[in-house]
């Protein structure tokens, strides 16, 4: 039986084609250190590593590829911006939507050095208001962190409207595209976005054990990690070029090069039209899945544009449960439970039940929903609803 795979918010699967074969060339082919020689396998390796941070750089409107610095994943990026920026007695600004890789490293920062923190609030449609957060700016605000989109309710935030009150107020600005890189439009000088964090492994279509942030030129963050980077070994301090400061130790170049094929599929495909198939299959799952009692869905009304995201509940069905049937009955993957954002959670008042969420990616197709719905019928009749 085919896997229907419903659960890109957390990873996609499958990749495109190449992605895996990128990988496997440079374990076989060049499996050297990239910056770590001047042999013809490391300088292959190099070459590899700068031509996925080329295609980043067009694919997000970044003049100057080394400012985007590889990591292990957007949770690693986020931290490398909040703890690298925030100081003592800092005001932040994020909302209540975030998941915890924006939440804890947040809390953390607050009980360890001091900084306040402002939730904003969506509104009873879960949407967010910018003038929401113009009332929560102070003069002591210095940084705007935000989710572009909910990976639970799969909200998209204005970040480009944000971006430009942050650039009014001189506050820095940094945005979480873990649910929306490769899949909406991303221009960080056009949206005035200071600090970048993504995913490889979701809508850029690379492995797992890749990621990245961006930072502007005009900002220093103080290094998540400190050790080798393969240049300016005679220094006791970590260099200051870019992006060596922010790479310590041995990147994960077979990670890379297929994240590069990833990017590439991307760029090719146009994230518009990746957009607008996604979409097209969230709305017909909203229409169906609304029309079936005892299933609750949240998020915004389904008119309303969202991520391809969408989480609900079922009377009398635990989440898991439910999940689990689908997994072992149907072999179609969802996610159910907290989705790491319980202030989402909390927004809707599933914090009790946790809720199931699927989520489509560029490889799913109309047949996959109809398959769903079929086997939530068949649950519920099963359950004797």
């Amino acid at each position: 039986m085919r896997t229907i795979y419903l659960d890109n918010a957390a990873s996609t699967w499958p990749k495109p084609v190449g992605v895996s074969q990128a990988m496997l060339e440079c374990v076989e082919g060049y499996g050297a250190n990239p910056g770590r020689g001047g042999h013809r396998l490391s300088m292959k390796a190099s070459k590899a590593v700068y031509g996925t941070r080329v295609k980043l750089a067009q694919l997000f409107g970044i003049r100057n590829p080394n400012d985007i610095f590889f990591t292990a994943n957007a949770t690693q990026a986020l931290n490398q911006a909040i703890k690298g920026f925030c100081k003592p007695g800092m005001h932040v600004i994020t909302t209540a939507l975030e998941h915890n890789s924006v939440r804890r490293p947040l809390e953390f920062m607050r009980r360890e050095y001091g900084i306040e923190i402002t939730y904003s609030k969506p509104d009873d449609n879960h949407l967010f208001s910018v003038e929401e957060i113009r009332k929560a700016i102070r003069p002591e605000t210095g940084l705007i962190v935000v989710t572009h989109g909910s990976n639970l309710l799969g909200t998209i935030t204005p970040i480009a409207e944000i971006g430009k009150l942050a650039r009014e107020h001189g506050i820095t600005y940094l945005v979480d595209a873990a649910q929306t890189a490769g899949v909406l439009p991303i221009h960080v000088e056009e949206m005035h976005i200071d600090m970048l964090a993504f995913p490889g492994h979701k809508g850029l279509y690379g492995p797992q054990g890749t990621g990245g942030l961006y930072v502007c030129p005009d900002l220093s963050l103080v290094p998540l990690l400190h050790g080798g980077t393969g240049g300016q070994s005679e220094l006791a301090d970590q260099p200051e070029t870019r992006p060596d400061r922010y790479e310590s130790g041995t990147l994960n170049t077979p990670g890379i090069a297929g994240l590069g094929v990833g990017v590439e599929f991307v760029l090719q495909t146009g994230v518009d039209a990746i957009r607008e198939k996604e979409w097209k299959l969230t709305q017909l799952a909203l229409e169906e899945l609304t029309q079936i009692p005892g299933i609750h869905v949240y998020g915004p009304d389904k008119q309303v544009e969202r991520l391809a995201v969408i989480a609900f509940t079922v009377d009398g069905v635990e989440a898991s449960e439910f999940a689990y049937i689908l997994d072992q009955q149907y072999n179609i993957a969802v996610r159910s439970g907290f989705h790491c954002t319980p202030l989402a959670h909390e927004t809707v008042g599933t914090t009790e039940t946790g809720a199931v969420r699927i989520s489509f990616g560029y490889f799913n197709e109309e047949e996959d929903v109809w398959a769903l719905i079929a086997a939530l019928k068949e649950i519920q009749e099963a359950f004797g609803m």
